[in-house]
C-alpha cells in the first residue's frame, strides 16, 4: 500500500515564531525541541502542515520541501484578514509544492473570524490559485464552518484532526459533523484523535476511538476520509508506528481498496499530488 501521510510538521524553534511552544515544562515539554525531515519515523510521502501563524514559516516548509522528495506538499499559513494576502497567495502559489493555508482558527477568539474577518478576495484567491483549505477548527467552529463551506463549494475543504472532538462537547460535535458531511465538497482527516482522548481513553485507545472512527466512516464514507500522522504531536500520546498500528485495526473491517483510498489515495486527489 502506497501511504501518504497527509498531516506532519516539522519545525526549528531558533526561527522564533512557534508561540504556542513557549516556555518551559508542563504538557509540551516532550515536543518543545527541533523536529526536522531526517527526523521523520515513517515511510511514504508526506504533506507537511504549518505550524506557526507566520509567512516566513511557510517558506521555511517551502525550502525544507526543495530538499526532501518526500515531501509532496505544503500547507501553509497566510492571514487572510489582510489586504495583501492575494499577494502572498499567488508569490508562494508559484512553488508547485505550495497545496494550500491552514489558519489557525483554534487559537482565534472569534468564532466567526473567518466569516467576519477573511477578505472575499482572499478566498477568491484561493480558489483561483487552486489551493486547498485545511480548517484547524473544534466544535464550536462547526456551524460558521459549515456556512463558509456553503458559501464557497469551489474551495476544496479539510477539516483537520476531525474537529478535536472532546467528550463533554460530543454532541455538539456529532450534530456539527454530521451537517458537515452533508456538504460533498468536505474532507475530513483521521489525524489527531489519540492526543484528545483522556487517560482512561489513552489506557484502551481502540476502544476509545472505534466507535469515532465508525460515525466519521459513517457520515463521510472511506472515499471522503484523509490519514495523517499528526507527527510530532501525536507523540504526547503514543508513537508514530502505534498509531499507525492502531488505525490498521480501526479500518481492519473495510475493503483494501477503502483502505489504500484513506491512507493514501484520498490524500493524493485531495492535494493534487498524483497516485498513491
Amino acid at each position: 500500500m502506497d501511504i501518504i501521510d497527509a498531516h506532519c510538521h516539522f519545525w526549528r524553534l531558533d526561527r522564533g515564531d512557534y508561540g504556542w511552544l513557549a516556555g518551559e515544562g508542563g504538557p509540551l515539554a516532550p515536543i518543545r525541541r527541533d523536529f526536522l525531515p531526517q527526523d521523520y519515523p515513517g515511510e511514504g510521502r508526506l504533506i507537511v502542515v504549518q505550524a506557526a501563524p507566520t509567512l516566513a514559516e511557510t517558506d521555511f516548509l517551502l525550502d525544507l520541501a526543495k530538499d526532501d522528495p518526500r515531501i509532496a506538499g505544503v500547507v501553509g499559513w497566510a492571514d487572510l484578514s489582510d489586504p495583501a494576502a492575494p499577494e502572498a497567495l499567488a508569490e508562494r502559489a508559484a512553488d508547485p509544492a505550495f497545496k494550500g493555508v491552514r489558519p489557525m482558527l483554534q487559537d482565534i477568539a472569534e468564532t466567526d473570524w473567518l466569516i467576519e474577518r477573511a477578505r472575499p478576495e482572499a478566498i477568491a484567491a484561493l480558489i483561483r490559485l487552486d489551493l486547498r483549505f485545511d480548517a484547524l477548527v473544534t466544535a464550536r467552529h462547526l456551524p460558521m464552518l459549515a456556512r463558509f463551506a456553503q458559501k464557497y463549494p469551489d474551495l476544496p475543504l479539510v477539516i483537520d484532526h476531525a474537529a478535536k472532538m472532546q467528550p463533554r462537547g460530543v454532541d455538539d460535535w456529532r450534530q456539527g459533523m454530521q451537517a458537515l458531511a452533508a456538504i460533498p465538497h468536505l474532507r475530513c482527516k483521521l489525524s489527531g484523535l489519540l492526543t484528545e482522548l483522556t487517560p482512561e481513553g489513552l489506557a484502551a485507545p481502540l476502544d476509545a476511538l472505534r466507535p469515532v472512527v465508525a460515525d466519521l466512516l459513517d457520515w463521510f464514507g472511506p472515499e471522503r476520509l484523509i490519514w495523517g500522522s499528526d507527527w510530532p504531536v501525536v507523540t504526547l500520546a503514543a508513537g508514530y508506528a502505534e498509531w499507525r498500528d492502531l488505525t490498521a485495526e480501526l479500518l481492519a473491517g473495510l475493503t483494501e481498496a477503502e483502505r489504500a483510498a484513506i491512507m493514501g489515495g484520498n490524500a493524493a486527489l485531495f492535494y493534487g499530488v498524483g497516485d498513491a
